[in-house]
């Protein structure tokens, strides 16, 4: 299997340089409320408009439905699921209804299956939920969900980053997709990742870190010296091509710009990786194969890891159904590409595209690293020589996710900013529309050569709440001079370290439908998203099955 072919196959759903792609309009389409994305959020948000009784339709550039929770995130991070609730408990107990036929376990007997989830079992049968799932099972899902409502989806529809909001005052009247279709709607939602539609609106957003001294916190900002887990180099590695010669060079992959000021701003953003669906089975198994393209000496930083002692490769293929793995960055060198996403929240397509490109190159090169090259310790060699891409997954795509993970990209100025204060009950959340519960996880953001001369990553926080926190209603609303008909339930408004946690897939599930219950009661009320009485909504929230409330 060649990388180009593999590439190719990725990239068809994207679109080249924006000024090529414009068309002349096509088709214009109108409803109650408009959802750009194509993520688990902008699903929840349009089921819940149709239960609502209003017009909805969903315009995705992405061709799968999903977001991470299709593309290979199946070892879900829950934190406490009891404040799981609506929609998104639903979407877990269809899964789990899935699970409960014997065809769903191809590969595997489900009485072998170890029932083990993050920290909580994966099929809970008391609640009737499945926490830990195969991607294509996901997807299957979430395009159950868009048929069983009637909810019209025009997939791979790419918003035109060039004049294609038009707005009136502070109303979005219409959005415009490279294609030429014209969506017209009272409301919008925006459940992208990226933030597109929000910032093409003129709302106002962040990226990056913000000082610790901008809304009082203790875990934004940099954190150079700060290690939580286990991400971080622990013995001394040398950066430098001569190991001790700062005059040989740097190798790959290593920063040589300084780090910065402890807990001062800056404009970095959390590592991405693409969550890959490894399997053992041999029926069921591609082989790792050379990329064409492939450079071992991008890989030399790790090599030197390995001589180091380190030997906890596997400790993050996590085991989800049908002996598949979900696998995750884990270690100071790994499928986390950091400090190669920067400019990506606020590039253009095309620019997103080599980013992507970049890390697509990068993860299959390390796989290649891993089952070739001589400095990879023999006993892990072994082990992941028995590993290759699961072949019933992403079919289309040559067995490679379709989604790359977007750990955080813009986050709005909202109403309401979510801080660490908030999530950890310092201060009060009085406005609920949804809960989290997760720690406040930061991936690393950069990796540095320190004053000694070692190499160290940095940005690495984990930090978890005593209980369950409330997410307010503000969060999701821009400030209302700004923009008065669109509702962000994905990059919300957050420091960064705050949604280190709320980023989680379960709370964009509950924050996609609390999203579309705000929009459908406006949309009735004929008043703005602003207008409407937090009682109200609150009322509406809780009939569906929202949980705003930590009862524990």
């Amino acid at each position: 299997m060649k990388i180009l072919f593999m590439l190719t196959a990725f990239l068809l759903g994207m679109p080249a340089c924006q000024s090529d792609q414009k068309k002349s309009i096509t088709q214009t389409l109108s409803a109650d409320v408009v959802i750009y994305g194509g993520t688990s959020a902008a699903v929840t948000a349009a089921v819940q408009v149709a239960k609502m009784g209003k017009k909805v339709l969903v315009v995705s550039p992405d061709k799968h439905l999903g977001g991470l929770s299709a593309s290979g995130l199946g070892w879900t991070d829950t934190g406490d699921k009891s404040v799981i609730g609506g929609l998104a408990r639903n979407f877990y107990h269809r899964l789990y209804l899935h699970y409960q036929k014997e065809e769903s376990w191809k590969w595997q007997e489900s009485s072998d299956y170890g029932n083990v989830g993050q920290g909580n079992v994966a099929i809970d049968g008391d609640n009737r939920t499945m926490w830990i799932f195969e991607p294509h099972a996901a997807e299957m899902v979430f395009d159950q969900l868009i048929e069983e409502n009637d909810i019209p989806l025009y997939r791979e529809e790419w918003l035109d980053r060039d004049g294609g909001v038009s707005m009136k005052g502070t109303a979005i009247k219409s959005i415009r997709t490279l294609s030429g279709k014209v969506f017209k709607g009272r409301e919008f939602i925006d459940a992208t990742y990226e933030g597109d539609l929000m910032a093409e609106a003129g709302v106002s957003y962040f990226v990056g870190r913000e000082g610790c001294d901008v809304y009082g916190e203790k875990w934004n900002g940099v954190q150079t010296g700060v290690l939580h887990h286990g991400h971080h180099f622990k013995n001394d590695i040398s950066p430098y091509i001569i190991p001790g010669d700062p005059g040989s060079g740097v190798l790959p992959r290593i920063s040589k710009e300084d780090p910065g000021e402890f807990c001062e701003v800056d404009g970095r953003i959390q590592a991405y990786c693409f969550r890959m669906c490894l399997t053992k089975v041999p029926e069921n198994r591609v082989e790792i194969t050379r990329p064409d393209d492939y450079d071992s000496t991008q890989y030399e930083l790790l090599a030197r890891i390995f001589d180091a002692g380190w030997r906890d490769l596997f400790n993050k293929f996590d085991p989800i159904p049908n002996h598949k793995t979900d696998v995750n960055n884990h270690g100071p060198f790994s499928s986390d590409n950091i400090g190669m996403n920067y400019d990506y929240p606020e590039a253009g397509y095309e620019r997103r595209k080599e980013i992507v490109l970049e890390h697509v190159r990068y993860q299959m090169g390390l796989l290649y690293f891993l089952v070739s090259d001589p400095r990879v310790p023999p006993e892990l060699q072994e082990e992941m020589a028995q590993w290759g891409y699961a072949k019933d997954e992403f079919i289309d795509n040559a067995h490679w996710p379709h989604n790359i993970y977007v750990r955080e990209a813009r986050r709005m100025i909202g109403e309401f900013v979510m801080t660490e204060n908030e999530v950890l009950g310092k201060q009060p959340v009085n406005n609920p529309i949804g809960m989290g519960s997760y720690t406040m996880d930061s991936h690393n953001i950069q990796r540095y050569i320190k004053p000694d001369g070692f190499v160290q990553n940095e940005g690495d926080i984990g930090v978890h709440p005593d209980e369950p926190y409330r997410i307010d209603m503000g969060s999701i609303l821009p400030i209302r001079e700004e923009c008065t008909n669109l509702l962000v339930p994905v990059a919300l408004s957050s420091s960064h370290i705050a949604f280190g946690s709320i980023r989680m897939e379960p709370v964009f599930m509950i924050l996609g439908q609390s999203a579309a219950t705000l929009a459908s009661l406006a949309v009735a009320e004929g008043k703005g998203i602003h207008e409407i009485p937090y009682e109200q909504l609150r009322t509406s929230l809780l009939k569906d099955g929202q949980v705003l409330e930590n009862v524990k």
